[in-house]
């Protein structure tokens, strides 16, 4: 079972939601893609996914000197609608939107 603040506290940060935004296509994506696509250094990035995996969202395989992140095949239906819904809102692009 995913632990709720695990799963709230992933969902809260731009970088992340970034990342799960472009692995809810169902899709295997490398780190490498996810770095570029989100602007992110490579430990950002991993710290980022690591936070990801512990919530339960993501898996991930080791592919030679590169990890390939996807959705967690096996997310219980709420937790898949819950992130689904994190994803629909629209971006904030400014301090004042996100307050």
């Amino acid at each position: 079972m995913t632990d709720p603040v695990d799963l709230l506290s992933a969902l809260a940060d731009p970088t992340r939601l970034g990342a799960l935004r472009l692995l809810w296509d169902g899709e295997e994506h490398c780190v490498c893609e996810l770095m570029r696509k989100l602007g992110a250094s490579q430990s950002r990035m991993s710290r980022h996914m690591a936070t990801l995996k512990v919530a339960g969202l993501v898996v991930d395989r080791r592919d030679a000197q590169w990890v390939r992140y996807r959705r967690h095949p096996a997310l219980t239906p709420t937790v898949a609608a819950l992130v689904g819904a994190a994803l629909a809102l629209p971006l904030a692009t400014t301090a004042e939107e996100a307050a």
